[in-house]
């Protein structure tokens, strides 16, 4: 399967659990059970089906996510910095790691994840011929709201990534502004709904 010249097998989807989880008191929020299951196995189902291979981008329960990823043939990739420096360096290592032209990247904590994501971001970014297509949910009021960690991006940003790393950028944002990035309207608020804290995780749970 092909998303507008870009073909499923080189895209490779990477889920982003390497945060501080410092909004849930340090707790590794990939691990956090969610109906029974940890969130990053959510994000793992909904990601594996949409592109040719998977990476989990993380920095502590190492083995456990080896585990998750296992039946997905999901390697874990850790960040290269220390400290936990945020989405920006693991997107960075997934780069280096990923052995096709683009990575698809979404959250550990949106277990309700687009199950499109790849294809529409995918035709966006060949359509605007751009480096990075991004997703952004409108509102009734039309009012834009960015998820910048939803995106599909070209791997062969990993240099211009590591050096923008080393001179201390974090935002996510800032980054993308770096290239020709694409923002792509979704239609269901839901599927980006991601949590911030263990009440969220409840009332998310009790939806």
């Amino acid at each position: 399967m092909s998303h507008s010249g870009i073909a499923q097998s080189d895209i490779t989807g990477v889920v982003l659990a390497g945060g501080r989880g410092s909004r849930m008191g340090g707790v590794d929020k990939g691990m956090q059970p969610f109906l029974g299951e940890p969130l990053a196995l959510h994000v793992l189902r909904r990601l594996a089906p949409q592109v040719g291979a998977m990476l989990i981008s993380a920095n502590r329960s190492i083995d456990e996510y080896a585990r998750l990823g296992e039946p997905f043939g999901a390697k874990v990739v850790a960040d290269t910095l220390p400290d936990y420096p945020g989405p920006l360096a693991g997107i960075a290592a997934a780069m280096r790691a990923a052995q096709t032209r683009y990575v698809l990247t979404a959250p550990c904590d949106a277990p309700y994840a687009d199950e499109h994501l790849a294809r529409t971001l995918a035709d966006a970014l060949t359509a605007a011929q751009a480096d990075i297509a991004t997703a952004v949910i409108v509102d009734a009021n039309g009012q834009r709201n960015l998820h910048p960690v939803f995106a599909l991006a070209r791997a062969s940003l990993a240099d211009d990534l590591e050096t923008s790393l080393r001179a201390g950028e974090r935002k996510v944002r800032a980054w993308y502004a770096r290239h020709k990035t694409v923002e792509v309207a979704f239609p269901d608020v839901h599927a980006f709904y991601n949590v911030n804290d263990l009440q969220q995780l409840a009332e998310l749970e009790r939806r």
